[in-house]
């Protein structure tokens, strides 16, 4: 049987850096819905930014992690790379859905408004709809090495939306905050910060526990694959030779 499962060491991790997730989450969401204090301006809606930021972060790195995978499949055609790049992909769309659904519920108390065509929303949203062909173009590519190969181009080109995404409140007039670098320099309370960086580390702790378990499913998917045309070519082997 070609199909198998993860192996001990894969499993071990996943359960270790789950259970470091939840814990580190959970402290995230106490320091930011009870230790930080209320934004003077913004007031309780403000608190959403503790989520907001983090799940903006992990749709970056998961596309980073898109970007370069990319790159290394087409330069050496190794399957594992796609199978990084797709699972990484899938994290990066989710979670940048997310941060669209929270920037609406952030921006309408704040902007009155659920949403406006903003440069880094919209630029955001450009960014969902790259990713979603991304996997429109390998549900519909046909070939296994054909799909890898055009989703790889595009993982490629999306991710330089990225950088535009981040820099757009300085290069353009927008309504949204400037980057959180700056803002945790100079304007953010301690308490914020503290609880900034936990929900950031727990974030991401979490990405690294779902790629994990989707690198796990997408390298059965392609191990299934090709029991399955194996299978299908001894078949066929054996009615040319009756």
């Amino acid at each position: 049987m070609i199909v198998k499962g993860k192996s001990s060491w894969a499993s071990s991790l996943g359960m270790v850096l789950g259970l470091l997730t939840a814990i580190t989450m959970a402290i995230g969401m106490y320091l930011g819905l009870v230790y930080a204090p209320k934004d003077v301006i913004q007031g309780n809606a403000q608190r959403i930014f503790y989520i907001h930021v983090p799940m903006a972060w992990v749709a970056f790195l998961a596309f980073g992690v898109v970007f370069l995978a990319a790159i290394l499949y087409l330069w050496k055609r190794a399957l594992i790379w796609d199978q990084i790049a797709r699972s990484s992909a899938e994290i990066g769309l989710v979670f940048t859905t997310l941060v669209l659904v929270t920037g609406s519920f952030w921006g309408r108390p704040i902007w009155g408004t659920w949403w406006t065509w903003d440069a880094r929303l919209t630029t955001t949203l450009l960014l969902w709809f790259i990713f979603l062909g991304y996997f429109m173009i390998r549900a519909y590519a046909g070939d296994r090495g054909r799909a890898a190969t055009y989703s790889a181009v595009i993982g490629i080109i999306g991710f330089f939306d990225v950088p535009i995404i981040y820099e757009s409140v300085n290069w353009w007039r927008t309504l949204h905050p400037e980057s959180v670098v700056s803002v945790t320099s100079a304007n953010m309370p301690g308490e914020m910060v503290v609880a900034l960086m936990v929900c950031l580390l727990g974030f991401t702790l979490f990405y690294l526990y779902l790629m994990i378990q989707k690198f796990g499913i997408e390298r059965m998917k392609d191990q299934l694959i090709d029991y399955q045309y194996a299978l299908s070519e001894r078949e066929a082997e054996g009615v040319t030779t009756a």
